[in-house]
């Protein structure tokens, strides 16, 4: 999961709900700052067991560079909720609700196209999206973290785990249980506490059908790279940190040759360079969303 640093909110971000076709999404919207060149809108969805806060790093640069930006918790993910039954999570269904939210966006937006980022799982939704909807809606499509199809197999293993154990036990003793652990395999990391209390209130406040959904997901995602490519025109941007465990690098630096898309590898980041690496990870969007040059701490390659 994506671990946010600090978890207080700048002066121009507001914690609301974003109305939509298809119910009220809890966001963190970051106005662009006054004296930026108006450069559009934002929509960041987050990846598996994660949320809206996931984006926080990122909110100030991007809506310094004149971006409004929108992060989101999905359907069942933390300060959302969400229906009780396991068929409200399928893919098409998150795809859906990401659509409502693009169309909730430009509306207040003025109408104008909106960039839309995934991450991880994210990546997958939004995917879905672009391919079920068309490219219309969206003024560019980024692709974080996320590969051409089902994860890694070691990644397989760990996520059949959760799997397993989602009906016989509560999502505090999962918690608990997943800490223990971590501090077995020396995993636990330096997480200051108002960021671990966060972390363990996100997680039991995630609904368990959109984890157990979501989590079939990752393992049975068939690779729809041609689908998207097929789906029409649309910048398209592939980033993730230099080591992914989740899905190869590699994996997506030829993911994003079959789609020409362009390419961002963020030094000293790996599956979440939204939180490790955000001023990097930040300047590597502006660049695209922009249509200027990399940055420093990325390769940026059209193909």
């Amino acid at each position: 999961m994506s671990r946010p640093t600090a978890l207080d909110l700048p002066e121009n971000v507001s914690a609301h709900r974003l109305e939509t076709a298809r119910g009220s999404f809890a966001v963190l919207d970051a106005s662009p700052a006054p004296d930026a060149p108006p450069r559009g809108t934002a929509l960041l969805v987050p990846g598996f067991t994660g949320s809206k806060e996931d984006f926080l790093p990122l909110l100030t640069p991007l809506s310094a560079a004149g971006f409004r930006v929108v992060a989101v918790d999905g359907r069942g993910q933390y300060e959302s909720g969400g229906p009780r039954e396991e068929s409200a999570y399928a893919q098409g269904e998150l795809a859906a609700d990401v659509v409502a939210q693009t169309a909730a966006l430009a509306a207040v937006g003025g109408g104008g196209p909106v960039h839309l980022l995934g991450h991880s799982l994210g990546g997958l939704v939004v995917r879905a999206a672009v391919i079920d909807q068309g490219p219309g809606a969206w003024a560019s499509l980024t692709l974080m973290s996320t590969g051409p199809g089902a994860i890694s197999e070691e990644q397989q293993t760990r996520t059949q785990l959760l799997i397993d154990v989602l009906p016989v036990m509560d999502l505090e003793a999962v918690w608990q249980a997943m800490r223990s652990m971590d501090a077995e395999n020396g995993e636990q990391p330096d997480t200051p506490p108002a960021v671990e209390a966060f972390l363990h209130r996100r997680w039991v406040t995630t609904l368990p059908e959109q984890l157990a959904v979501t989590a079939r997901q990752l393992m049975d995602e068939p690779d729809r790279v041609d689908e998207l490519a097929a789906a029409g025109p649309l910048p398209k941007l592939v980033i993730s940190g230099e080591v992914d465990h989740v899905w190869p690098p590699s994996w997506m630096d030829a993911m994003a040759t079959r789609l020409g898309a362009e390419r961002a590898v963020i030094k000293g980041a790996e599956h979440s360079p939204n939180t490790e690496r955000p001023a990097e990870t930040a300047a590597a969007l502006i660049a695209f969303w922009t249509g200027g040059a990399g940055a420093d701490g990325t390769s940026l390659t059209g193909e």
